[in-house]
């Protein structure tokens, strides 16, 4: 078990060289469709080509991402939209489907996250089935509403899920990974303010990468950090902090390289299926 939760707070500060993020664009997605909305998880695929997303009422979607010249996203291509279903293919009862977290590695091997009904599950994107389901050992620490955001996969399968609910007297994060059929805690995430996990992705270069979120009475705010993952040298970078409304519900966030090897974050937004919100895709290119 790694604690690098006082190596961060001690080194954040020594890091040499500070990535950065430079907006990119932001693009309200709108169709006119009952479906269409509670977008809570995203992966950007085909160096920045194409999308698969997840709704928090069951749904998958996958798209094609058109950019202008500049690499700037234009338009959102509709390919497939599908209900989540269990293993035999029967659609997921209403109080099962609050799909939240999305994670896919480079072999299409795929999982999500539920809250409500807590579980991890396989996912077939394919064809929206999941199945083999993951025993959490954590439920007790869940939440009704707040249960695994932020999932994501490393570059050599291991699964990293942290928790919507923030500890108790400003403790840290548990990160939890899962391999070899085990959960772990692999490090510890500082608490920052009122913000908490939604979002978690990894990067080419393994690192960990979380999009957080707190509310305002004015608004939206979100954070990205990321975090080298290194005993021996962790390091912790804050990217990211909007102002309030700034943004919508940011949620969902994917790292990805363009074909010429640089690297982008794009975030979605979930709107609540509520008129007065906005499905936003947020897009950043790394400066480092």
């Amino acid at each position: 078990m790694i604690h690098l939760a006082l190596a961060f707070i001690c080194l954040c500060g020594l890091a040499s060289a500070q990535p950065s993020l430079r907006p990119d664009g932001v693009l309200r997605w709108q169709i006119e469709a009952p479906w269409f909305g509670g977008w809570s998880g995203i992966e950007v695929t085909g160096q920045g080509t194409r999308m698969t997303v997840i709704t928090d009422r069951g749904h998958l979607l996958e798209a094609l991402l058109r950019r202008d010249r500049s690499g700037v996203l234009e338009t959102v291509e509709v390919q497939s939209f599908r209900p989540l279903t269990d293993e035999n293919g029967r659609r997921l009862g209403k109080k099962a489907t609050d799909a939240e977290g999305l994670a896919i590695a480079e072999n299409g091997h795929a999982f999500v996250s539920f809250e409500h009904r807590h579980r991890i599950m396989d996912l077939d994107p394919q064809t929206g089935r999941t199945g083999n389901r993951i025993a959490l050992p954590f439920r007790n620490s869940l939440g009704d509403n707040s249960g695994i955001e932020a999932l994501a996969i490393g570059l050599d399968g291991t699964l990293f899920a942290l928790t919507e609910a923030a500890p108790a007297r400003g403790h840290p994060f548990p990160l939890y990974t899962y391999t070899d059929g085990q959960w772990r805690v692999a490090a510890h995430i500082p608490q920052r303010g009122p913000f908490v996990p939604v979002g978690a992705d990894i990067d080419a270069l393994g690192r960990f990468w979380l999009l957080e979120r707190t509310v305002t009475p004015i608004g939206f705010r979100s954070r990205v950090r990321m975090f080298v993952l290194d005993p021996h040298a962790p390091r912790e970078y804050t990217l990211m902090t909007s102002i309030p409304a700034r943004y919508d519900n940011l949620e969902g966030i994917s790292v990805w390289s363009d074909q010429d090897g640089l690297m982008h974050v794009t975030l979605i937004s979930d709107d609540n299926f509520f008129a007065l919100q906005r499905t936003q895709i947020v897009e950043f290119v790394v400066i480092e």
